[in-house]
């Protein structure tokens, strides 16, 4: 059945049919080179999909300001609470080598995640003094 702008309905006939078919065209359903290259913009859009991924997952592993601080707030907290464990040892006249080791420890881990140089500095000082101060109890530990 075919429909005409000006005549309405009419309907085509077999020999009409079979000169179309005859012709020499081929078969071609109209959406098929769309679906291949939607196929193909599909397969580009999972790989970029994937890309994408791969940079959230990025984005998620490196530390952003907040979680950097929040870090280097825990790593202070630990250094404040040996030298608080060590004030209280000079306090009670009890400081031990192991007092000084754990302090120095506690600064080296530090030293290695900053980038600060204040906060070097006041690490270094820190440092020099536990080493001093190991020296003499190990000096006095020699002398008796």
């Amino acid at each position: 059945m075919k429909v005409g702008s000006s005549s309405g309905l009419t309907a085509k006939g077999a020999a009409g049919a079979a000169r179309s078919a005859g012709s020499g065209a081929s078969f071609n359903l109209p959406g098929v080179g769309a679906a291949a290259a939607a196929t193909s913009a599909a397969r580009a859009s999972g790989m970029t999909g994937v890309a994408s991924l791969d940079a959230l997952l990025a984005l998620q592993e490196a530390d952003g300001p907040l979680q950097r601080r929040r870090k280097a707030v825990g790593r202070a907290g630990r250094i404040l609470d040996v030298l608080d464990d060590l004030r209280i040892a000079v306090i009670d006249g009890e400081v031990s080598p192991a007092n000084l080791d754990r302090l120095m420890r506690a600064v080296r881990d530090q030293r290695d995640a900053t980038d600060d140089a204040g906060l070097e500095g006041v690490l270094d000082e820190i440092e020099t003094r536990a080493a001093v101060e190991l020296a003499k109890l190990e000096r006095a530990k020699f002398a008796a």
